[in-house]
């Protein structure tokens, strides 16, 4: 029991650092690895995973993921346009190995299709009748 705890809790500090790098690589989506970390916290660190739902940044992705299976709109549409022009920006100008544009190209498809699939939480409505 106590192996498999310290192994979630590693796999937390993975895909939380891999979210994290994420960020700043376009190849690399961020949300999934965020919601990896947090379900390995979840099963493995209560402390580690408290601090992500009071994340100012990762929490409300969180709390939506966890408690509706969705991403906001806004969420999805910076994934898609970063993924987008950083990514086809890698794969059309940075990369001069064909095996590396092809694995590249397929990367960003497999990461579009990804997040079209993922539902979009409904916005609540502001207007009081």
């Amino acid at each position: 029991m106590i192996r498999t705890m310290a192994l979630y809790k590693a796999m937390g500090f993975l895909f939380l650092g891999l979210g994290f790098i994420g960020v700043f690589l376009p190849l690399l989506p961020t949300t999934p690895f965020i919601l990896l970390a947090a379900g390995c916290f979840a099963k493995s660190s209560e402390s580690w995973h408290r601090w992500l739902l009071n994340n100012r940044t990762f929490g409300p992705m969180i709390k939506n993921w966890q408690e509706n299976e969705c991403i906001s709109c806004n969420s999805r549409r910076v994934a898609l346009l970063s993924v987008i022009l950083f990514g086809g920006y890698s794969a059309a100008f940075a990369l001069a190995n064909p095996y590396l544009v092809a694995f590249g190209t397929a990367l960003i498809l497999f990461t579009i299709i990804y997040l079209l699939r993922m539902n979009v939480c409904e916005q609540k409505s502001q207007d009081s009748d």
